[in-house]
C-alpha cells in the first residue's frame, strides 16, 4: 500500500469562528485520535488533503504534527460542503499495529459486462465498502471483475470473500447490476398495453351512431 505524508498543525482555538477564518485562508480544520490518548485538534493546507480524498485508493498517512515524529494513520472521514463542495473538516485516526480497524474502502470495477451488447447498463450502485481488519491487510482497494455479468444479474456483498478482511455491510446490498435502462423499459411496457387494449367493433360503433340519428 502506499503511503502520503500530511504535514499538520496544531489548534490552537477550536471555535466556529476560528475554524471558518482558517478555512478563508486556505486550510481545513480536522481532528487527530487514537486509542489511549486524547483528540487533537489540528490544520492543514487543504492542497495537503487532496491526494488523500480525490483518490479510488486506500492510503497510509504519514502524520506529522508540528514537525514531530512521524505517526502510522489513515484518514477516517471527510466532510464537505454542501454547496461548494469543499472539504470543510477531516478526521485522522491513528493505526493501532496488533489492532484491527475499521475503515472504507474504495471499490473499482473491471471487465465489460457482456450485458452491455444487449442493451443493459452498468450500475455501480456502492462505491466503498466498509471493511475491519489488521493494518497490514488494508487493500488499496476492492477490485470486481463484472465481464461474466448479463441483463439482470448482480453481485452483492455476500458473493464477495477477502482474504484477512471483513467486509461490514449488510451482505445483502448489491455493489454492482446490470439492467435495461428504466425508459426503455418504460417504453415496451406502455407498447406491450396498448396493443393488449381491446378495441371497440366499428359495426357496433355505427350502430350506435344509427340509432342516436334516429
Amino acid at each position: 500500500m502506499s503511503e502520503v505524508n500530511l504535514p499538520v498543525k496544531k489548534r490552537e482555538l477550536s471555535t466556529k469562528s476560528a475554524n471558518n477564518k482558517l478555512r478563508k485562508n486556505g486550510n481545513v480544520p480536522g481532528i487527530f485520535y487514537s486509542k489511549g490518548t486524547e483528540p487533537i485538534p489540528i490544520y492543514t493546507a487543504e492542497g495537503s488533503l487532496r491526494p488523500l480524498v480525490y483518490t479510488a485508493e486506500t492510503h497510509i498517512v504519514n502524520l506529522k504534527i508540528d514537525d514531530g515524529e512521524e505517526i502510522k494513520s489513515i484518514l477516517k472521514s471527510v466532510d464537505f460542503d454542501p454547496v461548494t463542495d469543499k472539504i470543510i473538516h477531516f478526521d485522522i485516526q491513528g493505526i493501532q499495529l496488533g489492532q484491527e480497524l475499521e475503515l472504507e474502502v474504495p471499490v473499482v470495477l473491471t471487465g465489460q459486462a457482456k450485458g452491455v451488447k444487449e442493451g443493459g447498463v452498468v450500475q455501480h450502485h456502492l462505491h466503498k465498502l466498509h471493511v475491519s481488519c489488521l493494518p497490514k491487510y488494508i487493500p488499496e482497494h476492492i477490485s470486481i471483475d463484472i465481464s461474466d455479468l448479463d441483463v439482470g444479474d448482480s453481485i452483492h456483498v455476500k458473493d464477495l470473500k477477502i482474504e484477512n478482511v471483513r467486509i461490514l455491510n449488510s451482505e445483502n446490498v448489491i455493489i454492482v447490476s446490470v439492467n435495461i435502462p428504466r425508459a426503455v423499459t418504460t417504453e415496451t411496457a406502455a407498447a406491450e398495453t396498448a396493443q393488449a387494449e381491446p378495441t371497440e367493433p366499428e359495426v357496433i360503433s355505427k350502430g350506435k351512431a344509427e340509432k342516436e340519428e334516429e
